[in-house]
């Protein structure tokens, strides 16, 4: 394979992706240059809007405009009495798509035992000051299930133990280690059926 820095930069960039390896990484590449004014150039620009222009609301997560702010935290048509809580904007959505769900969202932008990722890291204090502010009746953990999403909700509870809400958490449906991204609508709609609650202020 002939050495071209340009290429090989490129290779080990997209080989970085979910779910990509150098080998698929390698076929990506060579179709876009085979394909150069009809998907570099789009590509290219569309990269560099999406980082000049989107970002994350250091709310309650979720992907905004720059220019218009983030419509999850600014929208005013509908009030929902739940926030359900998720690792990434993937997990989000997952149960968007599924339509299990009606109510607010939060997205924590990991989990605590992440590698690198502390709890300040963690958009949980302002899940808190959210849940205090707009009058929220009921938390829905829905980390996953693994030992690094488990230990996440543990430590979401807990900094919610002074608020007055209802904490709740997915149940059956949810096998052992599965990520939510990857739940089809099926065992979503069961695990959110069976929540079970976490504190003693549910009825």
């Amino acid at each position: 394979m002939q050495n071209i820095n340009e290429i090989d930069e490129l290779i080990k960039l997209i080989s970085k992706l979910p779910g990509l390896g150098p080998k698929s990484a390698k076929r990506i590449v060579l179709k876009f240059i085979n394909n150069r004014d009809e998907l570099i150039k789009p590509i290219a620009n569309s990269l560099v809007n999406i980082y000049k222009n989107v970002s994350r609301c250091n709310s309650c997560g979720s992907l905004k405009s720059n220019h218009d702010g983030c419509i999850n935290c600014e929208n005013i048509k509908e009030k929902f009495n739940k926030i359900c809580v998720v690792e990434d904007i993937a997990d989000r959505w997952s149960i968007e798509n599924s339509n299990i769900f009606q109510g607010y969202f939060h997205i924590l932008g990991g989990t605590i035992s992440s590698v690198g990722q502390r709890k300040e890291d963690l958009l949980i204090n302002s899940l808190v000051e959210r849940v205090n502010k707009e009058k929220i009746e009921e938390v829905i953990i829905a980390t996953s299930a693994t030992v690094e999403g488990q230990t996440t909700a543990y430590y979401i509870q807990d900094s919610l133990k002074n608020c007055n809400v209802k904490i709740t958490k997915l149940a059956q449906g949810l096998p052992v280690g599965g990520e939510i991204e990857n739940l089809d609508d099926g065992t979503l709609f069961s695990a959110f059926k069976n929540r079970s609650s976490l504190n003693s202020n549910s009825s």
